[in-house]
């Protein structure tokens, strides 16, 4: 007799189907898994092997470890190339029988070329050549490659670019002197290599975090992003999820080190490594400006605004340009428009930057100032010497700057600074000397007209305390005092190769 079952007694069977139709599925799809993670443990071990083969090649053929250095635009010629080669001189002093390689994407140009920049621009020489690896897809972590979501489209080409430098050329020490934190895992786990990093500026940070948060418009978080809340809030779990993963990369360097107190901040609360992460104030050439004589100016008749920096978007060149625009309308007491200057010195990496100068002398024509405001592209390091001197203002603008190797050269001319109240400049440089006054702070077109303004109506003997001042302050940050804490750092590593 047949019987009829229960509700309870269908949903019994149906989930039943359902368990047995899903276990089905799950078996194949975790035997490749397993398959596909076996393959990836082999070739991840195939590499290595490889690798580790042609780094076993080399030193059989040249007897004599190397350290090599990660630096994609070594020619360019601003402040972290001179932390580059202040790095590689004070390694070649220190250690006679290590080689050094520079792994470089600068096309056009020769080894002789790029030391013989570095001498003219920065005044260093090396004791010894180093060789040059140059990599032929530098364009992978231009930013203008990736118009959208561009800090994960550029970490993920220096993943590639990084693979390339380790194809062709494997060392014992790997450095990445320029921000590359997704190149260190490469290095370590692929080429295993002993990695090492210096830190300019964090390739995400909290503040950029707030900025998005705050829906502050500013030069990477353009205005359609900062005035609508949706996207806005996907740019905030976007910054999110890419800092976690650019801490883990980061926390794959044996020795950490940042040129700032702002840095170090930053990078303490991401890569989360307090133990191998240490302070490196960047080497800033104050001897050579020290020999320049500090007298008081009351017979000068031209005051010059002098600006150094590459032509990058973050420098803000505009802001110097409004606010010394908004001096001049202004008509300090005792000036005339003819008395004062605005030098812009800076060097162009590429035809971006070269836009750029355009778009500012546009902007110089509009204002009415192209008459008081000089350009000075790419100039010999005699001749940037010489503006800095003969400047009464060093001025800087950027927001949040890492450092700034600038700020302290103008201090070390003589010029009295004026600089944006953030970052490196408010935390670590113009800071009282003494109890006394180094330069001047600002972070708006008119708080900057008004420190210029400020300055201007000092008195010689005034403006001369200020800027003895901040040149007695600033041997901390000298080329010596950069190399003993860098091969301090370093020396860790360094031992594994001596020993």
């Amino acid at each position: 007799m047949l019987t009829e079952m229960a509700p309870h007694d269908h949903l019994s069977l149906c989930l039943c189907d359902v368990i047995r139709l899903l276990w089905s599925l799950f078996l194949p799809c975790l035997y490749l898994c397993l398959v596909l993670s076996a393959l990836l443990v082999i070739l991840v071990m195939g590499v290595r092997m490889w690798l580790q083969h042609s780094r076993s090649a080399r030193l059989a053929r040249e007897n004599s470890p190397v350290v090599a250095f990660f630096h994609p635009y070594c020619n360019a010629g601003g402040g972290g190339e001179r932390v580059l080669w202040c790095a590689i001189r004070a390694l070649q002093h220190r250690y006679q029988d290590v080689s050094f390689v520079v792994y470089t994407g600068d096309e056009g140009v020769t080894s002789e070329q790029i030391l013989d920049g570095a001498r003219r621009r920065f005044n260093i020489r090396l004791p010894r050549p180093v060789r040059f690896v140059f990599l032929k897809h530098r364009f992978l972590v231009e930013a203008t490659l990736y118009p959208h979501f561009t800090l994960l489209g550029q970490s993920v080409g220096s993943v590639f670019l990084g693979w390339e430098a380790l194809c062709e050329f494997v060392p014992d020490i790997y450095v990445d002197s320029m921000g590359y934190a997704f190149t260190l895992p490469i290095f370590r786990y692929l080429g295993d290599c002993r990695v090492a990093s210096y830190v300019h500026y964090p390739t995400v940070s909290t503040d950029m975090l707030s900025v998005v948060r705050e829906r502050n418009p500013r030069f990477n978080n353009p205005g359609y992003i900062a005035h609508n809340p949706v996207l806005s809030a996907i740019k905030v779990m976007y910054y999110c999820a890419f800092a976690l993963l650019y801490g883990l990369a980061g926390s794959c360097s044996h020795v950490v080190m940042v040129n700032s107190t702002w840095t170090l901040g930053h990078i303490l609360a991401l890569w989360r490594a307090p133990n191998r992460t240490v302070i490196v104030y960047p080497p800033c050439d104050v001897q050579a400006f020290l020999d320049a004589p500090l007298e008081e100016d009351a017979s000068r008749k031209c005051h010059t605004v002098v600006s150094v920096s590459q032509f990058r978007p973050e420098k803000d060149h505009r802001l110097q340009i409004c606010a010394f625009r908004t001096l001049l309308d202004r008509k300090p007491a005792g000036l005339e428009r003819g008395a004062l200057k605005l030098v812009l010195v800076g060097g162009c990496r590429n035809q971006e930057d070269e836009d750029r100068v355009l778009m500012l002398r546009g902007l110089c024509q509009e204002l009415g100032v192209a008459d008081r405001v000089e350009f000075k592209l790419n100039v010999p390091f005699e001749e940037l010497k010489e503006e800095l001197v003969g400047a009464t203002v060093g001025l800087h603008t950027m927001w949040n700057e890492h450092f700034g190797i600038s700020v302290v050269e103008c201090m070390a001319a003589g010029a009295v600074v004026l600089a944006h109240r953030s970052g490196g400049p408010r935390l670590d440089i113009v800071v009282p000397y003494e109890g006394a006054p180094t330069g001047f702070l600002a972070d708006d077109e008119s708080s900057y007209a008004d420190a210029l303004e400020r300055i201007l109506s000092l008195s010689p003997a005034a403006r001369l305390e200020v800027r003895r001042n901040a040149r007695r302050s600033v041997t901390r940050f000298s080329d010596h005092e950069f190399e003993a804490s860098f091969l301090a750092a370093m020396e860790p590593l360094m031992e594994t190769l001596v020993r």
